[in-house]
């Protein structure tokens, strides 16, 4: 994350206010600004899969 050059702050950011999409049936895609966020919901917590770039 940090070596693509995405902060937590805009992690953070795109989990509470991208655009969202459910891929399977547990896990959830945002997209926001110049990236894309895969991550899970468990309990009161998200737990980041991966950040990838749009290109």
């Amino acid at each position: 994350m940090i070596e693509r050059g995405i902060t937590m702050a805009e992690v953070c950011n795109a989990i509470s206010g991208g655009s969202k999409f459910l891929q399977q049936s547990d896990k959830i895609i945002t997209e926001y600004s110049y990236f894309r966020v895969a991550y899970k919901k468990l309990g009161d917590s998200y737990y980041v899969i991966t950040v990838q770039p749009r290109w």
